[in-house]
């Protein structure tokens, strides 16, 4: 999870990604795991043994599936506000053609969580899928500072209205207890001897997800400036 990190992220954070591509990854994002997320998590639910862990996991199902928890309505759908808030035309969304690279990440996720065990499916869905790069300094007690709203990138360099941000209001609210879960049922319930297994699933995961990120760089134009940092590309 330290490595969870893709030099071109900051491109999407910092409005260098011209607003007219902006789709390309929302669209790529939805379709690869957004949409589907219940079911990928639900997969390591319908085959866990541990009624401990089973518990843990049906309770992110079901917040993610129907927001009946926190948000209200189901997370995939609240995702959808974001080009519903830039202007987009949501058609684009109901049959997203995903790019090579997308679709080898999403066979990633596929495989994991229908023929790796549920302990893979797990680690890989909740931590690998739903965390990021912060959180062994968030499992070590370092409190995450959001800011304010105000300040999201979409909000500040795309002019996303502040009811659009439905999906992110929502992490907030369940984010701390998402990830506390998620490591506990990893911790406490995966077994010694399915470690290496899960290990190389996070493996192959970080591997197909930076790969992806990398063609979704390129479809927006982005590619490495001076130093390393992401620029925007001759069009």
């Amino acid at each position: 999870m330290d490595q969870k990190q893709h030099w071109a992220w900051g491109a999407f954070t910092s409005g260098v990604v011209p607003r007219a591509r902006l789709h390309i990854h929302l669209e790529q994002e939805y379709a690869t795991y957004v949409r589907d997320f219940p079911v990928l998590v639900g997969r390591a639910y319908v085959n866990c043994p541990v009624p401990e862990a089973r518990r843990e996991l049906i309770a992110n199902v079901y917040e993610e599936e129907t927001g009946g928890l926190f948000a209200g309505r189901p997370h995939p759908e609240l995702f959808l506000e974001y080009p519903r808030g830039l202007g987009m035309d949501l058609s684009r969304f109901v049959a997203v053609e995903l790019m090579p690279r997308a679709a080898a990440y999403r066979s990633l996720l596929d495989q994991v969580t229908l023929h790796m065990g549920w302990q893979a499916a797990a680690a890989v869905t909740t931590l690998f899928v739903e965390g990021t790069a912060n959180e062994r300094r968030e499992l070590d007690g370092e409190a995450r500072v959001a800011p304010p709203l105000e300040a999201h990138p979409l909000v500040r360099h795309y002019g996303i209205p502040l009811e659009h941000l439905a999906l992110t209001r929502a992490h907030r609210q369940v984010e701390g207890d998402h990830r506390q879960s998620a490591w506990k049922v990893v911790l406490e319930y995966v077994d010694v001897a399915a470690r290496p297994v899960v290990v190389g699933a996070m493996g192959a995961a970080l591997s197909a997800w930076l790969a992806y990120r990398d063609e979704v760089a390129e479809a927006c134009g982005v590619v490495r400036g001076p130093g390393g940092a992401p620029v925007l590309g001759a069009t």
